[in-house]
């Protein structure tokens, strides 16, 4: 008996001051985890928009959305993350569009966990440069197999489409809602 009450002390003890060191360990790296997301965030504010040269943030949305000018603070375009499902998990972007929203001026993948080798290749810039400068009204579309004819149109991945067609819901997903707010008249 005295082991098990002795051996249970032990562990309670071992669980509180591990906890404790966790907690504190989270604490210091808090603020330093939230300084390396804005580094990242306004890295890929100018990757999707570069002719941009300052940013602020759209307030009284539901939604991260940010306003981008040119060096005479005029606005010419939004930068906007977006998430959604992938072929195995979240993938999450940075769209930039132009300020009339019915073309893209880039698109950068912040994080994905695609299949390394085929899913992945929607962050390489073959799939990628697709996206600038297209138009992005009535939406998005996509083909598999052949090179894209219309300004619409983007071509799948071969072997990816499950991740392709996953970017261009994104997109689609995402600038609907930013249209949504444009109607409002809130942006």
């Amino acid at each position: 008996m005295k082991t098990v009450i002795k051996m249970l002390i032990t562990l309670s003890l071992i669980g509180v001051v591990s906890g404790a060191l966790l907690s504190q360990i989270s604490g210091w790296a808090a603020p330093k985890i939230e300084m390396h997301r804005k580094a990242a965030t306004e890295k890929a504010i100018f990757m999707v928009q570069p002719l941009g040269k300052d940013y602020e943030k759209v307030n009284a949305i539901d939604f991260e959305l940010y306003k981008v000018f040119d060096e005479s603070k005029n606005i010419i375009g939004y930068a906007m993350p977006y998430e959604g499902n992938g072929f195995q998990g979240k993938i999450r972007i940075m769209i930039g569009v132009k300020e009339n929203l019915n073309q893209l001026v880039g698109l950068e993948v912040l994080e994905q966990i695609e299949t390394p080798g085929l899913g992945t290749k929607v962050t390489e810039e073959p799939f990628t440069k697709q996206f600038i400068d297209l138009i992005a009204r009535p939406q998005i579309d996509w083909v598999k197999g052949a090179p894209a004819s219309k300004e619409n149109e983007i071509q799948a991945i071969t072997g990816a489409t499950i991740s392709s067609v996953a970017i261009v819901n994104i997109i689609n997903a995402g600038l609907a809602k930013l249209r949504s707010v444009e109607e409002e008249g809130r942006l």
